[in-house]
């Protein structure tokens, strides 16, 4: 059976205090063109507030069931949340397949979702969304599927055995619940072998599409790291939902982890940032966060309000952050420059990497410390460890043993203490 191509109608509601409305109603459309829904039209209404019952005003639901039926779409998308009895309203009244922003963000996670992890957290978003939703989504429910015969026909179908669904999805809930805390006990352990060895992290974090993985890919090949290593990127919106973790490794033998999370995109499912919040960890465990800016948007300010305020959410708060302005070669912005916590780089044109090198290697390694140590010769080990992961500025042999000044890590300094004898 050939699957139907879906084709929408965007709606959105202009409140007062919204300047960013026209954003995000470019973003939907994007939003869409991402689930392959081709967009026919668009129709807005400014209001004081939502109207509880049907989302817009009567008139306008009138409005929007003639512009539907004059153009062959079949599926309207709404730009909020909307609430069951609103879904179920809608429907009933324009007799057509209705969805709104958060289906669609779940939709596109779902078919983004690679690993494990990322797919149970999408599938637990998408039955937390749909729980008090049962009866308002009828055919909605079908979206999961990609075809869509229009709203109409499915009508009441599910109804009667509701309350089995009900049942079906709470257990299903339950079970995913336990799958992502057995996945998040491996990441603590994980987390907790990697503090062990000392080394710092520093975490991406940024609006999708942003340029996150690529500052990731081109990090890895400035520190001559092979291919391999290299994650997804593509220009396109939530192209990474995995976290990715890479040792970055550094000339004078020092190294740091380097975490890439899932991008923000505004009015962000709140099921879904609650579903990532165990990803979002890393970022909250790191050392230092890289926030990346694409600075030739025009509405960067408001995405890095939005990264910030989805950061707050999931308890990513104090930690030290250096703001990453990419893309600055088409915003025709000199670059590299720095101010402050602030670097403007191009990072697909290499320009601008060694000097974010160089202000993460001066934060992260701040409290480094230059000593002098003497090892024991039958102690060989410590000395092969420190030649592996410290700085050596200088290795003499004396008659009680090797005698190193090195830069250690505050750990590493802690742990051999008893054989430092200066600076």
């Amino acid at each position: 059976m050939e699957t139907l191509i879906e084709k929408a109608v965007l709606v959105g509601v202009q409140l007062q205090k919204d300047m960013h409305f026209d954003y995000e109603m470019a973003e939907l459309r994007n939003l869409a063109e991402a689930c392959n829904v081709e967009v026919l039209g668009e129709i807005t209404q400014n209001l004081d507030r939502i109207n509880p019952s049907h989302y817009v005003g009567k008139g306008k639901v009138d409005e929007l069931k003639a512009f539907y039926e004059e153009t062959d779409a079949n599926l309207i998308i709404f730009n909020d949340e909307l609430s069951p009895s609103q879904i179920r309203n809608l429907e009933e009244d324009l007799e057509c397949k209705v969805i709104d922003r958060t289906m669609l963000i779940l939709d596109i996670f779902s078919r983004r979702a690679k690993t494990r992890e990322a797919q149970v957290q999408v599938e637990l978003a998408q039955l937390q969304y749909m729980m008090p939703r049962l009866i308002g989504l009828r055919a909605s429910l079908g979206r999961q599927g990609g075809s869509s015969s229009g709203g109409v026909a499915n009508r009441g179908a599910g109804e009667t055995k509701l309350e089995l669904d009900r049942r079906k999805i709470e257990d299903q809930i339950a079970k995913l619940h336990k799958e992502l805390e057995h996945i998040k006990d491996q990441r603590v352990t994980q987390r907790k072998q990697r503090l062990k060895k000392g080394m710092p992290v520093v975490s991406l974090v940024g609006y999708t599409n942003a340029g996150k993985s690529t500052v990731m890919n081109e990090l890895l090949k400035k520190t001559g790291q092979q291919e391999e290593k290299q994650v997804f990127e593509k220009d396109m919106l939530f192209a990474t939902l995995e976290t990715s973790v890479r040792q970055i490794l550094l000339d004078d033998n020092k190294s740091f982890l380097l975490t890439d999370t899932v991008g923000f995109v505004s009015k962000l499912p709140h099921h879904l940032v609650r579903a990532f919040r165990s990803t979002l960890e890393e970022a909250r465990n790191a050392d230092l966060l890289l926030h990346v800016v694409d600075v030739s948007h025009e509405e960067h300010r408001h995405m890095m309000d939005v990264t910030n305020r989805t950061l707050y959410e999931v308890g990513v708060e104090n930690i030290p952050t250096l703001y990453v302005y990419n893309k600055s070669d088409l915003a025709d912005i000199p670059h590299p420059k720095t101010n402050g916590d602030g670097l403007w780089i191009s990072a697909k044109n290499d320009k601008g990497l060694d000097e974010l090198l160089a202000m993460i290697k001066q934060r992260i390694f701040a409290d480094y410390v230059t000593c002098r140590l003497v090892i024991p010769f039958n102690r060989g080990d410590i000395v092969a460890y420190l030649n592996d992961t410290a700085t050596i500025r200088e290795t003499e042999y004396e008659e009680e043993g090797t005698s190193l000044r090195v830069e250690l890590s505050r750990a590493d300094y802690d742990r051999y203490e008893e054989f430092i004898v200066g600076k």
